[in-house]
């Protein structure tokens, strides 16, 4: 299937690991032309140089306010439009209730929902002219809770919150706005959660198990796959969706598993 997105300039906040690495080379692999914006410009050009070098990156802390306006500027600058937004960056870093702070709990979400904002903020007159898509990277924690993550959480019910309002605000505009919520997917920040656990391997094993589909963790591809058809024309009359891409994880039940 064509998804028409060749030469199409699309922003991803965190594109170069993980999730966001695999929504970068779907893209690329659609013809589009990613931008990549994160903190760190090692990562970023590597990325870059494993699509081939057709993309444009932005080192940016989006933590920072100014420095997402200033990473949007950027873009503009460079290709004097915006087609599509994949708001992901972001981070599961433990702010719970019990033991956190005001200050840990107000920085968790500047990491993870406020940067959400205000990339797309800074990116509507642009998308207003090209009618482009925005796609939020959501978690399950949002809807399920986890434990011990009260800041991730709320970040991620706010992206939730955010896609519906956005979608309904965004209609005059013809800008379609959904997210993709993620359950249990294997990246190297997953990875590196896992291995601070006791015995991380049967705690793998153990999560993987009550994965309906296939028993199997979901893919950065898979994801990547329903962001990148969000991101196109195909997609046309779907927005303010919260679509699950998690072998079942989320909703099915497990007395049936």
């Amino acid at each position: 299937m064509n998804l028409n997105l060749s030469d199409k300039i699309i922003i991803v906040t965190g594109g170069a690991k993980g999730i966001g690495e695999g929504i970068v080379k779907t893209l690329a692999n659609e013809g589009a032309i990613p931008v990549i914006i994160g903190r760190n410009q090692a990562d970023n050009e590597k990325t870059l140089e494993e699509i081939g070098g057709n993309g444009f990156q932005v080192v940016a802390e989006l933590s920072e306010p100014e420095e997402c306006r200033k990473a949007v500027e950027q873009v503009i600058e460079k290709y004097g439009r915006i087609d599509g937004l994949v708001n992901n960056a972001g981070v599961n870093d433990g702010v719970n209730l019990e033991n956190g702070s005001y200050e840990a709990f107000m920085g968790s979400l500047h990491k993870n929902l406020v940067h959400y904002y205000l990339i797309a903020h800074y990116a509507l007159p642009e998308l207003k002219k090209s009618k482009g898509s925005i796609v939020n990277i959501g978690s399950k924690t949002g809807e399920t809770g986890q434990g011990g993550t009260s800041a991730y959480a709320a970040a991620n019910g706010g992206r939730n919150a955010l896609t519906r309002e956005w979608a309904i605000e965004l209609l005059k505009y013809g800008i379609r706005v959904n997210a993709v919520i993620v359950a249990e997917c294997y990246t190297p920040l997953y990875e590196k959660w896992i291995k601070t656990l006791p015995n991380p391997e049967e705690t793998l094993e153990k999560i993987t198990e009550k994965i309906p589909l296939g028993k199997r963790m979901t893919t950065a591809e898979e994801i990547a796959n329903m962001v990148v058809f969000l991101l196109s024309e195909r997609s046309s009359h779907t927005t303010g969706q919260l679509i699950h891409v998690d072998g079942g994880y989320v909703h099915l039940d497990r007395a049936l598993i």
